[in-house]
């Protein structure tokens, strides 16, 4: 049953990792189009999230998480408790040298990847879930690296087993929750120039990616279940 003493502000968004590149620019998207949002961001130190507060200082509110900390993300839970969110959107990760291979990769840099990149978001949602009502969607940016049907190149070996392992935890929790209406998201947003993945020869700028992107989450509102979806909207194989 719903909680109606909370507060559910029209085109509410809460936001994990928006201190700089996709997570900014998906912060700076949702602001446009007139949502309210909370991003967070790692530690105390000013960023580029903060200047984009004093533009907004009506609308963006900021929060301070390491999702790898469960007691941060339990602490930031609690802090927003007596709130709905319309859009929960985990978009945080990391990356490793593209040419490094399990056989030359050290174990606790692929501890390092698994945990950010796919235990840590899942863990952020099985703890804010609960801010987000029936009728609103869970998404987590992945990549599509993760799809092991489309990787005929390779490169990026641990990146993409993290992004695969990440993938394969939310269609858990998606048959965990089948009768959950809300609607759950893996996106992929392209080979962005900038990002750890994409570097200097990304086929798409932050602006040619970010807004389709936010665009096909909005696509999917109240639709339900769960798709692994490009910035076009397009399905991803798996």
């Amino acid at each position: 049953m719903t909680d109606t003493s909370r507060t559910t502000p029209t085109g509410s968004v809460l936001l994990i990792g928006a201190s700089r590149g996709l997570g900014l620019a998906i912060a700076e998207e949702y602001l446009a189009r007139g949502a309210t949002v909370v991003a967070t961001v790692r530690g105390a130190g000013r960023t580029a999230l903060h200047e984009l507060r004093d533009a907004f200082p009506d609308r963006l509110e900021i929060e301070s998480v390491d999702i790898t900390i469960p007691d941060e993300v339990a602490g930031l839970r609690d802090r927003l408790a007596s709130r709905w969110f319309d859009l929960l959107f985990v978009n945080a990760g990391v990356t490793n040298a593209e040419e490094e291979t399990v056989a030359t990769v050290s174990t606790d840099e692929f501890i390092r990847l698994l945990v950010t990149n796919a235990l840590s978001p899942m863990r952020v949602v099985e703890e804010l879930a609960g801010l987000v009502p029936p009728t609103g969607t869970i998404a987590i940016m992945s990549s599509g690296q993760g799809s092991i049907s489309n990787n005929e190149r390779g490169g990026f070996e641990l990146y993409r087993a993290s992004k695969s392992a990440l993938n394969q935890l939310m269609r858990s929790y998606a048959a965990r929750h089948r009768d959950d209406p809300r609607t759950l998201l893996l996106l992929a947003p392209g080979w962005v120039k900038g990002t750890g993945v994409g570097g200097p020869n990304g086929a798409l700028t932050i602006d040619e990616s970010i807004p389709r992107l936010v665009g096909t989450v909005e696509a999917q509102r109240d639709r339900g279940g769960l798709q692994f979806l490009d910035y076009l909207g397009r399905t991803v194989a798996w």
